[in-house]
């Protein structure tokens, strides 16, 4: 079940980098921005709107399918992912400035994934029974 998990939020990260990065890229081509047919002729024969649009749909059908068995907080947590991948990926295709509030914004995300995570494992944990009659689906004495 973690493999799935880790494939799973790979996955979903990688499709929502898609969307983020080709509607940066798409964005781009649609300037000067204007409402006329013209206009949108520009933006939809880029193909960058496709990587934008393929993007989305396959974010939302992996997180629908992740949300089936994954916990949520650590979920919503996790599929902030993307902000640090889109962050990376700027720098490197778009010459963005990586500064150190951006850095501690990444610290702060994982950060906060891992505290849910281990969370959820501990409430996990207390959730199963600890005494072996109760796990065996016995009665135990009752306390004196």
């Amino acid at each position: 079940m973690k493999r799935f998990y880790i494939v799973g939020f790979l996955v979903l990260m990688a499709f929502d980098t898609l969307a983020q990065l080709s509607f940066k890229k798409a964005g781009d081509a649609a300037l000067p921005l204007e409402f006329s047919p013209s206009w949108l002729w520009r933006v939809f024969a880029q193909p960058w709107i496709y990587g934008a649009l393929i993007g989305y749909i396959g974010a939302f059908f992996t997180w629908m399918h992740l949300l089936r068995r994954a916990p949520v907080g650590p979920a919503f947590a996790a599929s902030h992912l993307e902000i640090i991948s889109v962050m990376v990926l700027s720098h490197y295709l778009f010459q963005e400035n990586i500064g150190m509030p951006q850095i501690l914004g990444c610290v702060f995300i994982v950060a906060g994934i891992a505290c849910l995570a281990m969370s959820e494992a501990q409430d996990h944990g207390a959730a199963e029974p600890t005494d072996p009659a109760d796990r065996a689906g016995g009665a135990s004495a009752p306390a004196r």
